[in-house]
């Protein structure tokens, strides 16, 4: 069976052409009909919703960001992205590699408009969809769940198709039987992809990624395993479970499954918060501690206020701080109790930056906490009482 994405239709035979459309636009896989657990990610979202709403940019290169020395990029269009410029990097040095780009400051109002249509369009199909940022969303649409009889593959088709003729941006969807596969099925493909990855293939289209590929992978793992002379999936396929759990304890096991294509993680709609924060880019670079201390103060404000709001309350203060040279610095302090309050998180964080003023220079500061409970459980009355 194979699918026209041009017109969301399925039809039998491998052909380069659909029977009814007449589109070159077909997709096969053996596992077409059987897979229904999708991710869909905007294709350069910010950069895309922009060059809808003028489509004069349609044919620049576009960059999503505050202009200007301290700036960086949010989001590159992907006519930049030929050019070098990339989410996160340094506007100045993005504009080096492009100078001839459009930069256009983000509009956080629109883009969550432009978002919050997309998922009403998702929620249509499944009410399984689990958002990941305003552009991005795993959904289930397995039988039982799904609210539109067809198979996931005709639905994805139709939801891409629909989200660009209503909202204005285009889409790539990946489609596989668990969430990290079909997150990694809607990278391989962009813009516009609709990739698959089914239970036959897994493994060997895991083995030559790179072991960060793997969920729950990251630099500090990757570190200890390229210590050990393990770079990609591959070289961890081949090692028994018993070693990797020897070697990472429990998440040994978890990896030990992964990195043969399984995940156990349920498509959760509506994931709760898992942290509260705010940070601000300075216009210079600061290393004065009565200087960092005053923008902490501030932040911790904001942090308090966004904890009422949610109704929350964090057990452990975070403190994230980004060197003059771009490195990351995150240190964090656990509560006796949880706590919504600004003078409370104030004070732990101050703790946390002292330790860090070594006359290193600093763009940015961040504080927010994180183990979030519901706000009822905050600033328990002894905790004030006087001594």
């Amino acid at each position: 069976m194979y699918l026209c994405r041009a017109c969301a239709r399925l039809q039998d035979g491998a052909t380069d052409t659909c029977h009814r459309c007449g589109a070159q636009a077909i997709l096969g896989h053996p596992e077409l009909l059987a897979l229904s657990i999708a991710h869909i990610d905007c294709d350069a979202f910010y950069a895309s919703v922009e060059k809808r709403d003028n489509p004069q940019l349609r044919d620049k290169p576009v960059i999503v960001g505050h202009p200007g020395g301290r700036g960086v990029v949010t989001t590159a269009c992907y006519i930049a992205r030929r050019f070098g410029p990339r989410s996160a990097m340094p506007m100045y040095k993005a504009l080096e590699l492009c100078p001839h780009a459009v930069v256009i400051p983000p509009d956080m109002a629109k883009y969550r408009r432009a978002g919050g249509a997309i998922r009403s369009l998702f929620l249509k199909a499944t009410p399984l969809v689990e958002p990941v940022s305003l552009d991005e969303a795993y959904l289930d649409l397995s039988a039982g769940v799904r609210l539109v009889d067809h198979p996931p593959a005709v639905l994805l088709a139709r939801l891409a198709l629909a989200i660009e003729r209503d909202v204005g941006v285009t889409v790539s969807v990946g489609l596989s039987y668990n969430k990290s596969l079909a997150k990694l099925a809607s990278d391989r493909d962009k813009p516009r992809g609709f990739s698959i990855i089914g239970r036959a293939e897994a493994k060997s289209f895991l083995a030559p990624l790179p072991v960060t590929a793997i969920h729950g992978v990251g630099a500090a793992t990757a570190k200890r395993l390229a210590d050990d002379g393990i770079t990609v999936v591959g070289q961890l396929q081949a090692l028994p479970e018993e070693a990797l759990v020897s070697r990472f304890g429990k998440f040994g096991r978890a990896l030990a499954h992964a990195v043969q294509g399984d995940d156990p993680r349920r498509v959760v709609p509506d994931r709760p918060a898992r942290s509260i924060s705010a940070e601000t880019t300075f216009r210079r670079d600061l290393s004065d501690l009565e200087a960092l201390a005053e923008a902490l103060r501030s932040l911790t404000e904001r942090v308090q206020d966004r904890l009422k709001r949610a109704r929350l309350a964090g057990g452990t203060v975070v403190l994230k701080l980004k060197t003059a040279d771009f490195h990351s610095r995150t240190r964090q302090d656990q509560l006796p109790h949880p706590t919504q309050r600004a003078e409370v998180i104030f004070q732990h964080g101050l703790q946390l930056l002292r330790r860090e003023i070594d006359g290193r220079a600093f763009r940015l500061i961040g504080i927010g906490v994180d183990r979030l409970v519901p706000a009822e459980a905050a600033d328990p009355p002894d905790l004030f009482a006087a001594s």
